[in-house]
């Protein structure tokens, strides 16, 4: 509303639009983003918290996993979302780390609170913040150590670390062994000698049943049908694999058809046409040479019996992802007309059975030419302990793949975060101007990492800080972060904490970008939202004209 002298009152904007400027909206953004990094800052490290999740259906998510958490709150708030948006970011990319991301741009915001507290611009302290993230990554490049695929021992030792601070951490050297031989069967090699991991080349199946330690590496694909007749064998050797996106069934008419039958012989060999067309359909598959035939659509039940008849094993309404993984693995092609069906499309694998899992019965294609095909079976005792070890698969596979991919890794347990943070002061102090005091409050932020660990702990957070440092003016103390159960510090090569390059340089980005785009807002128009009528409400609200505010009606 615009009052000008003399003039009547302009409404610019709808009523009942809520409007912060200022401090005023730029501190409410901070505490929004800093309730956020304090909702997850406890399931930080191997002493973390997990946090059980209703949802308004009451079902049930225990997790310890960043991303899960900020995912399955229901956040209001815009800037509160924008620090969901660095957790999910941070999963693509790194598939861990999402946790450090989310507290990191919490004490971004909470240390830039102080700065503007002292009047510095926000467009200053952004700026000093974007220096201080490129001279982080820099120096992160600096203290790297480089790995590679054939160093299957360090891999584990980052699958590993990924999972120290998950429920299934007791299992962790089966879960990272596994998640390290999947990664390196699926990893391409490319013409400069680099690798690249397509993750969709694995395959997770989650069975309820058994316990954690019976979660197996399958070489080939799993899928999760039966075939289609007790009939059928069982077991398939040395399998001929037809793979059909078309329906062993009697098509139906587009359009409403009526067949008028006067004599009952018409009706029979109505009958007989259509028992022919099926057998023609089961003919084509055997005649291609096929022993084992996946069907992405129906196979009716007469079609079934032929294809028992012949030793034909049959999967029918296989998934459009399946059938894809299959194709890959099998070397064989998706055919959409049966008629299209001849031995060079056909698939091959060494073997494929129906085995019993669970309550389920399930297909398995081993022994697989091409090796780009492996399948991962998770097993555990409740449906939400399966549920949080894909999760903590999946966070396993991610950076074991960033391992591969970038050759770098890094120290854990703080170490990285000190010894950035004693470099970014040594940099800030170079830099000079206002700058200078955002790089100084960005160096501190990073300081966050090993106090809140140190926290979780049940340790002196301000003890554990101390000695960090001592250790890391040393010559050979960049590696030394904090061992958890002590309390002191540990060379966390040696102690075998270690974590991708791309977790902890992504972290950083995402943060400071988030953080910095947060600053700079000084001004939250929020309209207000349009009350759902009741149901079955007729007319108009106030009894006033459709669309006018209340108390404008005519």
């Amino acid at each position: 509303m615009m009052p000008t002298r003399g003039a009547p009152q302009i409404f610019v904007l709808k009523e009942g639009t809520r409007r912060e400027r200022g401090k005023g909206a730029q501190f409410n953004n901070i505490a929004a983003a800093k309730a956020v990094a304090d909702a997850v800052r406890s399931t930080l490290g191997p002493r973390g918290m997990d946090k059980m999740l209703v949802d308004s259906l009451g079902d049930v998510v225990i997790t310890n996993d960043g991303v899960t958490i900020l995912k399955e709150i229901d956040i209001e708030h815009p800037a509160a979302k924008m620090l969901v948006e660095v957790a999910k970011t941070q999963d693509e990319e790194a598939g861990d780390g999402t946790t450090t991301a989310v507290i990191l741009a919490g004490e971004l915001l909470k240390k830039a609170e102080d700065l503007i507290d002292q009047n510095i611009h926000p467009t200053v302290i952004a700026s000093g913040y974007r220096l201080a993230s490129e001279k982080a990554r820099e120096i992160l490049e600096k203290i790297a150590t480089k790995i590679s695929i054939k160093d299957t021992d360090i891999l584990k030792k980052v699958a590993m670390t990924s999972m120290s601070s998950k429920a299934a951490s007791g299992h962790r050297s089966l879960l990272s062994d596994i998640s390290v031989k999947a990664v390196s069967t699926v990893a391409e090699q490319r013409a400069d000698g680099s690798y690249f991991v397509d993750d969709d080349n694995i395959q997770i199946v989650k069975k309820q049943g058994g316990s954690i330690a019976d979660t197996e590496l399958v070489d080939g694909i799993i899928v999760d049908k039966e075939r289609v007749h007790p009939g059928m064998p069982a077991q398939v050797d040395n399998a001929k694999i037809a793979l059909v996106d078309a329906a062993l069934e009697v098509k139906k008419t587009e359009i409403d058809a009526k067949i008028e039958i006067t004599d009952p012989t018409q009706l029979q060999a109505f009958l007989t046409e259509e028992e022919d067309m099926l057998k023609r359909m089961v003919e084509t598959v055997k005649k291609s040479g096929a022993t084992l035939l996946f069907s992405q659509k129906g196979i009716d039940d007469l079609a079934q019996h032929y294809l028992a008849k012949n030793g034909i094993y049959a999967v029918r309404r296989v998934k459009k992802s399946d059938m894809e993984k299959l194709a890959k693995a099998t070397g064989g092609r998706i055919i959409t007309n049966l008629d299209d069906l001849t031995a060079k499309e056909l698939g091959h694998a060494d073997l494929v059975e129906e085995r019993k899992v669970g309550p389920d019965e399930l297909t398995f294609v081993t022994g697989c030419k091409s090796a780009h095909a492996i399948s991962i079976l998770i097993r555990g005792g409740t449906e939400h302990v399966v549920d949080e070890v894909e999760r903590i698969v999946h966070d396993a596979l991610r950076v074991v793949s960033a391992g591969v991919e970038d050759g770098k890794a890094l120290p854990g347990g703080g170490a990285a975060e000190i010894e950035l943070s004693l470099g970014l002061k040594d940099y800030g102090a170079s830099v000079g101007g206002r700058e200078q005091l955002a790089i100084e409050a960005f160096a501190n932020a990073l300081d966050v990492i090993p106090r809140t660990l140190g926290e979780n702990a049940g340790l002196d957070p301000i003890n554990v800080l101390i000695k960090l440092r001592s250790e890391h003016g040393k010559k050979s103390g960049k590696n030394m972060g904090v061992n958890v159960l002590t309390g002191e510090p540990q060379d966390m090569l040696k102690a075998n904490i270690i974590e991708p390059l791309r977790v902890k340089t992504q972290a950083l980005q995402s943060a400071t970008e988030v953080a910095s785009m947060i600053l700079r807002i000084d001004d939250v128009i929020a309209s207000r939202k349009t009350p759902t009528p009741p149901p079955g409400a007729g007319g108009h609200e106030h009894g006033g004209m459709g669309g006018m505010p209340p108390g404008m009606g005519m």
